[in-house]
């Protein structure tokens, strides 16, 4: 089961302690959204995170860091929908439906985010479009069909998250419940609750 955090518009001064206490907890990914945000706020970031766990970020836009952060991936969407030409590493995608996902055509994405699959918690009005059972049936139709792992995103939460693993996704991505702690503390108490339904 892969599991992702990613982060809000809005870089957060307390970001780079979250990043590392989630990445240090064993979750797999964290991805960097800040559409908004220049270069060099990017380069500030992450710097602030260890060196060590650059490897399990994915960064959303300013690809051109590539060459200068040893990042674990890049993530595409509406905003940056194509990798740069000579880029072969770790690659993921946004879709908002299930037409996107078997319309892939590249083999070089590992997995997609599906969104929203609950009523989102940090945009407002983002609802979801999708039943449990229509995802459910769609999952096991893509998986015998399409060699891409699916994660839910959206309106994730520890009492909502095992369904999605029943339904048959492949993981789930956190983005509301976890970055809306206001301290470390209650970011530990959070990341506790989605433990106990990942053991």
């Amino acid at each position: 089961m892969i599991r992702i955090a990613v982060t809000p518009e809005e870089i957060h001064p307390s970001e780079p302690g979250f990043i590392a206490m989630i990445l240090n907890r064993g979750w797999d990914y964290v991805h960097l959204r800040h559409p908004g945000a220049s270069l060099s706020d990017m380069k500030h970031l992450i710097d602030s995170i260890p060196q060590t766990l650059h490897r399990k970020i994915r960064i959303h836009g300013h690809f051109e860091m590539l060459a200068s952060y040893n990042i674990g991936g890049i993530h595409l969407n509406r905003r940056c929908p194509a990798a740069p030409s000579t880029y072969n590493g770790n690659l993921s995608r946004s879709c908002h439906s299930y037409q996107e996902i078997q319309s892939i055509t590249d083999s070089h994405t590992d997995y997609v985010t599906l969104s929203p699959v609950f009523d989102s918690l940090s945009k407002s009005g983002y609802r979801s479009q999708f039943s449990l059972e229509e995802m459910a049936a769609q999952n096991k139709i893509l998986h015998s069909s399409v060699n891409i792992k699916v994660i839910g995103l959206g309106g994730v939460t520890p009492e909502n998250a095992k369904s999605l693993i029943s339904a048959g996704f492949d993981g789930f991505a956190v983005l509301g419940y976890l970055m809306s702690a206001p301290d470390l503390e209650v970011l530990s108490y959070r990341l506790d609750e989605f433990d106990q339904i990942s053991n």
